[in-house]
């Protein structure tokens, strides 16, 4: 179940229209830190499971970190 505080709202955070569709920057972001991680990964370990995982993981996290936390937003 997902919880969001009232007080954060999409529409204050900086977007970029993506085919018409304002997208918040932070999920840009966390989707490019997961595809870089997954392709260094990748390279590292040369295991698909352990790059899949891991790049998910760290645009799980940083996608959900700047959700809830104002700061990390630009």
């Amino acid at each position: 179940m997902t919880a969001v505080h009232p007080d954060s709202s999409i529409a204050e955070r900086p977007t970029v229209l993506l085919a018409g569709v304002p997208w918040p920057l932070f999920k840009l972001e966390a989707i490019a830190l997961g595809l870089v991680a997954l392709l260094i990964l990748l390279l590292v370990t040369g295991s698909p499971a352990v790059a899949v995982l891991g790049g998910a993981g760290l645009a799980a996290g940083r996608w959900a970190l700047a959700a809830v936390s104002p700061r990390l937003q630009r």
